[in-house]
């Protein structure tokens, strides 16, 4: 399944995410991801696995235009010359020239004029052709409006929380609104087991019911719903067989009542941090060269 972003550029649908997947097993989760038939690999250079990321690429010898790359800005590297020299450390370890997705990680409220000046070489980027595509994470809608009083490209990506604890209706809304694409990530509600208060996503009995109505697993059927909802999905594991299980939901076709079942199990709890507890004092670490 294939999305097509507001600069026409396509971009799967179903991704593979290496969110705290140490290093040491980075390469053969993504070569096994690549292997079941992921096309999209999301990093972030404060996740500290690019350079691991880049290798399997490399290792499962597939094309390199066949792999969507993308990757992220940390705050630490915001400003302008800081975020060009943010692309070269990444593309570096990545092992390549040019990235498919580049966005920003976080907004910066505490200094957004930092978040624009970043963004101002994102856009740079994108004019040499270093990027096929920029975006951000994370940003709410104020973060988006107030951008784009100074930006000249729309962002393509904005990669946010969504699960059906916390779906983010504001936030999508307003990406929608302008042509910027949902990206969820912990798509599967994967912090609502991490954080071990109340009931996980994997553990509510709606969503097992409807799981259990299609001969599939609560996780396929949350990847389904986000795919039939019109977002992106990043799911991680390094587990070949969960990595596998996650991408089998492309013969599964929720109702209607099911979607909306689960987008209603929304508790409005965020797992993440909050967006205005991003801060270069509470979060800022450098970011090594590459």
């Amino acid at each position: 399944m294939i999305l097509t972003l507001n600069n026409d550029i396509p971009m799967p649908a179903l991704g593979f995410g290496v969110f705290q997947t140490p290093p040491d097993v980075t390469t053969d989760a993504v070569l096994a991801a690549l292997q079941t038939g992921y096309r999209l690999i999301d990093t972030a250079a404060a996740y500290g696995n690019e350079r691991e990321v880049g290798e399997a690429i490399r290792r499962s010898g597939l094309p390199r235009e066949e792999v969507f790359i993308e990757t992220k800005v940390w705050i630490s590297d915001y400003g302008y010359d800081q975020t060009l020299h943010a692309f070269d450390k990444s593309a570096g370890k990545l092992g390549v020239e040019q990235i498919d997705l580049f966005i920003l990680h976080q907004a910066l409220p505490s200094r957004f004029d930092l978040t624009l000046e970043a963004y101002r070489a994102l856009e740079t980027l994108l004019a040499d052709g270093k990027v096929r595509a920029i975006g951000v994470s994370n940003f709410m809608p104020e973060h988006l409006e107030a951008l784009m009083k100074q930006a000249t490209v729309l962002p393509a990506v904005n990669q946010v929380e969504v699960h059906p604890y916390f779906t983010q209706p504001g936030v999508q809304d307003a990406d929608a609104d302008r042509g910027i694409l949902t990206q969820a990530w912990s798509p599967i509600g994967g912090i609502t087991s991490y954080r071990g208060t109340g009931t996980s996503t994997f553990d509510d009995p709606t969503i097992a019911a409807i799981a259990q109505a299609h001969a599939k697993t609560p996780a396929q059927v949350m990847i389904r719903w986000h795919l039939q909802e019109g977002r992106c999905a990043i799911p991680k594991s390094v587990r070949p067989e969960r990595i596998a299980e996650n991408f089998d939901v492309f013969d599964l076709e929720l109702t209607t009542d099911e979607l909306a079942t689960l987008g209603a199990l929304d508790t409005g709890t965020r797992g993440g941090p909050e967006p205005t507890d991003i801060t270069l004092e509470n979060f800022g670490r450098p970011i090594p060269e590459a």
